[in-house]
Order: structure tokens, then C-alpha cells, then sequence
């Protein structure tokens, strides 16, 4: 590995898209400090550590929304939003590539069509941050953690909305900057770099609770099953995002003159986990609002005088909230939906039966055409089930874990969650990309790649178009 190391910066070109991508997420933790003007920030920082200490509802929702945004909403900064906003845009986009004619055609026409639809992408992204931007700051109005002077001026409120919307363009400026002439995909990398940058805080707290001393919250057992469960969840992670169902493929032999051509065998690469993180992604996003809303509603309840119903809504809440049994079941069903309806948009037998076909291969004892295509079907709905198992035990691990041993979720997260699995797709991708540099060059990379050959990787967050890794 450390010969790999020096090879990465005996190579010019590779050495400069790597210290450009470092000084892009340079730029991106030092506008994470900028504070949204008018906002009381040792107040709200304080409020959100009370909120989640005390494990409330909008203190883990708060939680699971900083963790996309680099815990910027814990003191609210001109990068608050963080870049989801603009991977909402282009998740919603996507999917309506597989339903409206009109993008799907747009799509398919090459570089022209995607150019057009990531115009439409940023001015969609605008759309979310201003909404997005408005719900914000009116729940900081609602808390009085702004000024007295500003919190009924208007132009103080365009002032806001329009800081934390140019922050999340500037950090999509910054995404396409990284893709241009730095290494990885740049959005992914801004995202792990925001959830790496709680890693710390987690240590911190480990370091200060461990104590031998007996009844102590975190002793030796506690520190060892951290780290061993940290390395265990970590090797499975990455097992599980590059294992691949491999298809044997048969290309047709074809006669020219006296010479045969073809006839080779190849394989075509399923992933285990197709769907990437998105289902996850989906599931924990849809999980925040039931507990908001119940607990909501049993507020406003009690303020009317309604008791019994008020009751009804708190047990509804509390119970629909991380690490609750009622909570972990719905969300795994809700990650089982939301694999298989993955699979569903992404994933097209037919159109990868006709490719084989058009180009003289099959698969050895099936008809090409529609037999190819069940089969494919059968097989896809075969290992989605044990993809979305995988996903299933990487996001409810750190929920367990948090109530059955009263860990922090903050240290516990890294124990599993969409988090992590967020981290591990980004670093595999970034060191494929590096791998595929060095190998191109004749150098050894760090995959164990001998020089000379050639790699292909790269997995995006969603998992979306499947570029098989070396074997």
C-alpha cells in the first residue's frame, strides 16, 4: 500500500485531480463555519445538544437530517442545507425518466438531452431550497433563536432564504468542479465528507465516558464491542457493495471466410445490492415525519384540552420514533418496498435481453428474447431479497444498539446506518478511480491490481447502472 501511496503522486495528472478534490472539500468545511446572519448560535446550538440528549423527537430527527448536511444544522450555516436538495432533484428526476416518455426520450438523446435535463435539475434544486429554506428559518422564528430587530423584516428573511440557497448551488458548483478536474463523484464526496466529520465528536465522546471503574456507562466490553462491531459492519459493507450474482454469458460464434470469430465466454455482473443506499435513503426519510406529525398533533391537543387523544398520539409518537420496535418494523418493510420498487424502475430484462441478443450472445440454454428476460426477472428478485436483508441489518443495527446499550447515535451510527453505508459505496468508488489511474499507467494500485492490467469501476450513491469491478 505504500508503495501504491508513492506511485499516486509520482504521477502528475492523478496527483493534481487529487489535491484539487482536497482543496474543493476544503473550501466546502470552511463555508460549513459561516453563520447565517441574525441567528443566535450558542443559543441554538445548545437547544439542538439538549434536544438530542434527551433523545426527543425532533432531536433524532435533527440527528438524521445533520447528518446529510455535515451537522450544519446544529448552528445553522449558509451551507445548512447541505447538497440533498439537489440529489432530491435529480432522485425525482430519475424516476420520472422511467415514467414520462418525454424525459425518457430526452435521456436517450445523448450529451444534448442530459445537458437539458441537468438545467431542469438546478432549477428544481432552487424550487427545493426555497421551500426548504422557508420551513427552516420559520422553525427557528418559532423558537426565538432569531433577533428581535429581524425576525419581522422582510428583506432580513430574503436575506436568509437566498443565503442558504446560493449555499447549496455553491456546493453543487462545487460537486461539478470535482467531476470536471478533480477524481470521484463530487456530490458523493461532499456528502462522506460531511458525515466523516462527525467521526471525531463520536471518538471524543468514547474517550471521555470509558472508565473501568465498575457500573461506568462504557467499560472494556463496551470499547470492544464498538470496535470490533465498527470493523465487522465495515468488512460487510464492503463485501456486500461489491458482491455480484455473475450470469454466464456466450458470445455466437460467426464465420468469415476460413476464419471463426467469437464463440468466447464472458459473464454479466448482477450487484448483490443493487439499489445502492437509496432505499434506505427513502425508508429513514419517510420514517422522520410520522413521529414529527403524531407528536405535533398530541401538542396541539393538550393545548385544546383533549387528554385522551393527546395520550393516543403520544404513544404514537414515542413508539415511532429510532430504535422503537414498532419503528424498526415499518422500516423494514419500508426498505424491502423500496429495494424491490429500485429494482423495478432501474432494472429493464427486456432491454438488457434485446443488448445480448443485438450483440450475438446468450445465456447457455436459454432462448434470447423473452425466456432471457424471465430468467434475468427471476434472478434480479432473487438477490434483491438478500440485498435488501443486508440493508435491513446495516440500518437497524445502530438503532438496536442505541437503545438496548444507551449509546449516543451519534457513536452509534457508525456502527451501521445509511451513514456508513454512504462512506463505504464513496471510498470504494474513489479508490476504484485511483486504482484504474495507476493500472493505465503500468503502476501497481491498491487493490492488489498487477501492472498493466485494466479496472473499471465506480458505483454512484444510487447504485444506478451496474460497471462491474475487477475480479
Amino acid at each position: 500500500m505504500l508503495q501504491a501511496l508513492v506511485n499516486v503522486f509520482r504521477v502528475v495528472e492523478l496527483r493534481n485531480k487529487i489535491l484539487f478534490t482536497l482543496g474543493m472539500l476544503l473550501v466546502f468545511r470552511l463555508g460549513h463555519w459561516i453563520p447565517l446572519p441574525g441567528v443566535n448560535q450558542a443559543q441554538l446550538k445548545e437547544f439542538f445538544e439538549n434536544q438530542i440528549a434527551t433523545g426527543s423527537v425532533a432531536g433524532k430527527a435533527v440527528n438524521m437530517v445533520s447528518m446529510f448536511s455535515g451537522g450544519a444544522f446544529g448552528h445553522s450555516t449558509i451551507f445548512g442545507l447541505g447538497i440533498m436538495p439537489y440529489i432530491s432533484a435529480s432522485i425525482i428526476f430519475q424516476l420520472l425518466g422511467q415514467v414520462l416518455p418525454a424525459l425518457k426520450s430526452l435521456r436517450n438523446e445523448g450529451p444534448t438531452g442530459q445537458r437539458k435535463l441537468q438545467e431542469w435539475t438546478r432549477l428544481a434544486t432552487i424550487g427545493l431550497c426555497l421551500v426548504q429554506g422557508f420551513g427552516w428559518i420559520k422553525y427557528l422564528a418559532g423558537l426565538n433563536m432569531i433577533a428581535p430587530e429581524w425576525v419581522h423584516n422582510p428583506l432580513w428573511w430574503v436575506m436568509g432564504i437566498g443565503a442558504l440557497t446560493a449555499g447549496t448551488m455553491f456546493l453543487v458548483w462545487l460537486g461539478e468542479q470535482i467531476d470536471r478536474f478533480g477524481i470521484g463523484n463530487g456530490s458523493s464526496l461532499i456528502i462522506a465528507a460531511g458525515i466523516l466529520t462527525q467521526m471525531p465528536t463520536a471518538g471524543a465522546w468514547v474517550v471521555e465516558n470509558f472508565s473501568t471503574s465498575p457500573g461506568s456507562q462504557l467499560g472494556f466490553p463496551g470499547l470492544f464491542f464498538i470496535i470490533g462491531g465498527f470493523v465487522v459492519v465495515v468488512g460487510g459493507s464492503v463485501l456486500m457493495t461489491v458482491a455480484q450474482r455473475r450470469i454466464p454469458v456466450q458470445q455466437a460464434k460467426h464465420t468469415r471466410g476460413r476464419k471463426v470469430f467469437g464463440g468466447e465466454r464472458s459473464y454479466l455482473p448482477l450487484r448483490i445490492n443493487h439499489g445502492g443506499v437509496m432505499p434506505v435513503i427513502f425508508a429513514s426519510s419517510l420514517m422522520i415525519f410520522p413521529s414529527v406529525i403524531f407528536s405535533a398533533l398530541a401538542t396541539q391537543l393538550k393545548a385544546t384540552g383533549s387528554t385522551g387523544t393527546s395520550g393516543v398520539f403520544d404513544w404514537l409518537a414515542q413508539n415511532l420514533t429510532q430504535g422503537e420496535f414498532p419503528y424498526v418494523m415499518c422500516e423494514l418493510v419500508l426498505i424491502y418496498f423500496f429495494s424491490y420498487f429500485w429494482i423495478t424502475v432501474q432494472f429493464n430484462p427486456e432491454e438488457m435481453s434485446k443488448n445480448l441478443r443485438d450483440h450475438g450472445s446468450f445465456i447457455p440454454g436459454l432462448r434470447p428474447g423473452p425466456r432471457t428476460a424471465e430468467y434475468l426477472e427471476t434472478v434480479m428478485e432473487r438477490i434483491t431479497f438478500v440485498g435488501a436483508a443486508f440493508l435491513a441489518v446495516i440500518a437497524l443495527t445502530p438503532m438496536v444498539v442505541h437503545k438496548a446499550l444507551n449509546l449516543p447515535l451519534n457513536v452509534t451510527q457508525f456502527l451501521g446506518g445509511t451513514g456508513l453505508l454512504i462512506v463505504v459505496s464513496v471510498v470504494l468508488d474513489f479508490i476504484q478511480r485511483i486504482e484504474a489511474n495507476l493500472l493505465m499507467r503500468n503502476y501497481a494500485g491498491f487493490l492488489g491490481g498487477e501492472a498493466g492490467q485494466s479496472a473499471t469501476g465506480g458505483m454512484g450513491m444510487g447504485g444506478a447502472g451496474v460497471r462491474p469491478s475487477r475480479a
